[in-house]
């Protein structure tokens, strides 16, 4: 599945992959220590939040989620 923004799609799937990646290996196993793609994901949500913003998309009322869960940057 493509990203909101053309220019995220790469940045997607690198996240995806990260995430499925430590879920099957690390997580399922028990361990639950950190969490190797917090950055990617970062670099993907800030994308995303551009990419929101430049289509203008209404957001209002809508819970983010992530390792901040900062809201986008007005």
């Amino acid at each position: 599945m493509n990203s909101v923004g053309e220019g995220c799609t790469d940045l997607k799937r690198e996240y995806d992959q990260c995430f499925n990646r430590w879920f099957a290996e690390k997580f399922l196993k028990g361990d639950r220590s950190g969490d190797p793609c917090t950055e990617t994901f970062r670099k993907y949500q800030h994308c995303v939040q551009k990419a929101i913003k430049e289509k203008d998309i209404p957001i209002d009322g809508v819970e983010f989620m992530g390792p901040n869960k900062d809201k986008p940057e007005s």
